[in-house]
């Protein structure tokens, strides 16, 4: 960097407030190369520009980061608590390079399970890398997770890596030759399709173990930061962004359509499973989300011949009421989407999936009825069990776990609940940023909403004169100068 760049940058730290926030350093060409939070966001950021830091930096990979420091952002928010959340949602966002913390996965340990096995073993894995195998996880805690094995082998008598079955003469199989035979308590010699009914309750009692102890860090983060424990809380909240990408990618892998099926081949098996009228070559997935009621939005994406379609993606702002109620949510936006593609002159798609059940699906179709329009093929995909929720009063539906016309239905809700999800956190990041103004004493609802109204952003208000703050209706030059000196820190 040149010396007047550097000059800058110490020019923009000098005028830094002391308050909590977070920081994005960024390099030549505006990329974010790391996200950090700060309860002084003057002192922290401050060392990153000191001489002496550079030279005592032991790590390289930190020098090296250092020195690609182009510019900084920051985000100001009321507390440590908030700046703890905030910087785990914007490292979700851009995946810093130098964010180690939130991207090294390795510790984390999977369960694999391969179905071409006569008798299908239990065994441990770090990396999917058998597109017939299931896997389970990823799992936080080695030991809890050996454990877990042990209690599912005594619980469900199925066969981990270090047994070695026998085919007896009779068509059967001999689990063990030796005393473990008896220390397990289940019958020794079984048939493969007994063996298969105990791995399938064992699959289901896993796969529900991970999103158990997933929540159990997650209340465990949310104590340590009421208790105002942050270092606590921020490890804790590292190891549940790291556990969360890697089970992205695990359902990303496991959903990938190619290989052995391609698109088209699935769309029209989805066809024949669901008996549909004809092949869903469109297909449009909703979802609802909000934090207990605030921030509601919802999400709309679409699918051609069984792939995205990102420039047909929407979202929308819930606007007929605020509170918690994702039936009249789903309703709204259900009713909203083709309203306007029926005013359009534009086709419906040959399937609509809705995030949800029955009380979701029901509101959807409800949509349809209210405006008199047509509703085309409607279904739901309750989470739960993913069970498939017919609108037409079929009995509802459930698919094979590895059943390909499924994983389409999974990948389009799961592409459907993360653009909503993102949409929220967007709104919520962006309502963090705005707070700072409920701080300055003498500015009411309306006064801050015509602000922020004018400017369009916080980061912009900073930047406006005296002469600029006046033009606002109800702001005078002294309540200007002191809405500078309080945004300059």
């Amino acid at each position: 960097m040149s010396p007047t760049g550097k000059s800058q940058l110490k020019e923009k730290v000098r005028r830094l407030p002391h308050q909590p926030g977070v920081y994005l350093m960024k390099d030549r060409i505006g990329q974010t190369i790391y996200v950090g939070k700060a309860k002084d966001l003057k002192k922290r950021v401050s060392t990153y520009f000191q001489a002496s830091r550079k030279l005592s930096v032991a790590q390289p990979k930190i020098r090296a980061m250092i020195e690609l420091i182009h510019d900084f952002e920051i985000i100001l928010v009321k507390s440590e608590a908030e700046a703890l959340l905030l910087e785990g949602q914007l490292i979700k966002k851009y995946k810093p390079r130098y964010n180690t913390d939130f991207t090294d996965d390795k510790r984390f340990l999977l369960v694999r399970v391969d179905p071409r096995e006569a008798l299908p073993r239990f065994r441990l894995a770090r990396n999917r890398t058998d597109s017939n195998s299931r896997y389970f996880g990823p799992f936080a805690h080695s030991g809890h997770l050996r454990k877990t094995l042990a209690e599912l082998r005594r619980r469900f008598g199925i066969l981990l890596s270090d047994a070695s079955p026998v085919e007896l003469e009779d068509g059967r199989w001999r689990l063990y030759d030796d005393a473990r035979a008896e220390i397990y308590e289940h019958p020794n010699e079984i048939t493969a399709e007994d063996y298969a009914a105990r791995l399938e309750a064992a699959c289901e009692f896993l796969a529900g173990k991970a999103r158990e102890w997933l929540a159990e860090l997650k209340a465990e983060m949310k104590v340590a930061a009421e208790d105002q424990r942050y270092e606590l809380a921020a490890t804790l909240r590292d190891r549940i962004v790291a556990l969360e990408r890697t089970a992205s990618r695990t359902r990303k892998f496991e959903r990938n359509l190619l290989g052995t099926h391609n698109h088209s081949q699935v769309v029209k098996r989805l066809k024949e499973k669901l008996a549909l009228p004809r092949i869903p070559r469109r297909m449009e997935c909703f979802d609802i989300s909000h934090i207990s009621g605030s921030f509601c939005v919802a999400s709309m994406v679409s699918f051609r011949d069984g792939q995205p379609d990102r420039k047909s993606y929407r979202r929308f702002k819930i606007k007929s009421f605020v509170g918690n109620d994702d039936f009249r949510a789903m309703e709204e936006v259900v009713g909203r989407r083709y309203r306007r593609l029926a005013e359009e002159e534009r086709p419906f798609p040959d399937l609509i999936v809705i995030d949800g059940g029955p009380g979701q699906v029901t509101a959807a179709l409800k949509a349809f009825l209210q405006q008199g329009l047509e509703p085309p093929e409607l279904i739901g995909l309750a989470k739960r069990n993913e069970t498939v929720i017919f609108s037409d009063g079929r009995e509802p539906l459930n698919l094979p776990h590895h059943d390909p016309a499924l994983r389409l239905l999974q990948h389009i809700r799961d592409e459907a609940h993360h653009f909503a999800n993102s949409f929220n956190a967007e709104l919520r990041s962006k309502r963090l940023r705005e707070s700072i103004l409920d701080d300055f004493k003498g500015l009411g609802t309306q006064r801050k909403q015509q602000l922020l109204l004018h400017f369009g952003s916080i980061e912009k208000l900073r930047k406006a004169t005296t002469d600029q703050l006046v033009q606002v209706e109800g702001i005078g030059p002294l309540t200007a100068k002191r809405l500078i000196d309080f945004l300059s820190g």
